[in-house]
């Protein structure tokens, strides 16, 4: 017998990339979505920065895995109460969006929002200097999960 294959890192990109644009459609928000770094930024944007998976093999049959999709969410250059209170409504509700579809990454997997942490400073190193710019954004970790 062989393991099922599934391939869960590109269904776990695709089903962040598509949480952020459902969720974005639902409450009427205007969002850029990447499903990687853009080439440019006109906050509000949102794109998956890094993907990294924990493996675990049981046994030649049986493995787990868990995919962890970091997403950068851009919402302004600056923290002002204009803007905290945007991201403040974002977070609260697309923690919940995910929570009600937990199974965006597959059928036979499981996502939820695992960690929210503020990036007051964030600085898209990718991009030219002369255009880099400093923004206000939120790194949001969406794990999935799935036996194979």
């Amino acid at each position: 017998m062989t393991l099922t294959r599934i391939p869960f890192q590109t269904q776990a990109r695709a089903g962040a990339v598509q949480l952020l644009n459902d969720f974005a459609a639902d409450v009427g928000i205007t969002l850029q979505v990447y499903p990687g770094r853009p080439r440019s930024i006109f906050p509000p944007t949102a794109f998956v920065d890094a993907i990294n998976e924990v493996l675990t093999e049981y046994t030649l049959t049986t493995r787990q895995r868990i995919p962890s999709v970091e997403v950068i969410v851009l919402h302004g250059l600056f923290d002002a109460k204009d803007t905290v209170d945007q991201r403040d409504a974002f977070v609260d509700g697309f923690a919940d969006w995910v929570a009600d579809r937990f199974h965006a990454f597959g059928t036979n997997t499981l996502v939820a929002v695992t960690t929210i942490d503020d990036i007051p400073n964030y600085v898209p190193d990718w991009q030219a200097p002369e255009i880099q710019r400093s923004y206000f954004g939120t790194r949001i970790t969406l794990e999935g999960f799935a036996a194979t």
